[in-house]
């Protein structure tokens, strides 16, 4: 099974110019995302994580079934003030600006084996923010995955940890 012919691409989405390559129609498609799920698990399991942390928010959607397949915890890396109780956080620049990431304080432990999955990799600084971040927990970053990577933006040459992209789509 091709999961290409499950994405949807949407043009000029959010802005003109931009291709949004829309993970949608794969969920909405059982044995694609069972199919896509397994993949990741296959790759992953390699790592031996103890908990997959998923990136805001479509890596959410990728994190929790692949952890629960793998047997594994999962944890949640998001915009600063949307956790409940004590966080951790990271800034990091952006091309205009700053944004920040938070993990709540206990959702890794200093040397878990994480695994950090998204959606889609793009320029890679969100990923890279969440594997700064989750190290400065004292955890072991050991893998980042994705369904989709964009070529030609370099997020691959951001991470300095394996990495996995089931497929790969032009910028």
């Amino acid at each position: 099974m091709d999961i290409k012919d499950h994405i949807r691409t949407i043009s000029d989405f959010p802005k003109p110019g931009i291709e949004f390559y829309d993970i949608s129609t794969l969920l909405a498609h059982p044995k694609a995302w069972r199919h896509t799920v397994d993949l990741l698990a296959v790759a992953i399991r390699q790592h031996d994580p103890d908990i997959l942390v998923g990136i805001e928010s479509r890596g959410f959607l990728v994190a929790a079934p692949l952890a629960l397949q793998l047997g594994v915890g999962f944890a949640m890396a998001r915009k600063s003030g949307k956790l409940p109780g004590d966080t951790i956080s990271y800034t990091y620049e952006l091309e205009y600006g700053s944004d920040t990431m938070e993990m709540q304080a206990d959702a890794v432990s200093p040397g878990q084996r994480v695994v950090v999955l998204d959606d889609l990799l793009a320029t890679g600084g969100t990923a890279a923010a969440a594997i700064a971040l989750i190290r400065e927990a004292d955890a072991n970053v050991c893998s980042a995955a994705f369904i989709i990577e964009l070529v030609g933006l370099g997020g691959r040459d951001e991470l300095d940890v394996p990495l996995t992209a089931l497929i790969q789509f032009p910028a």
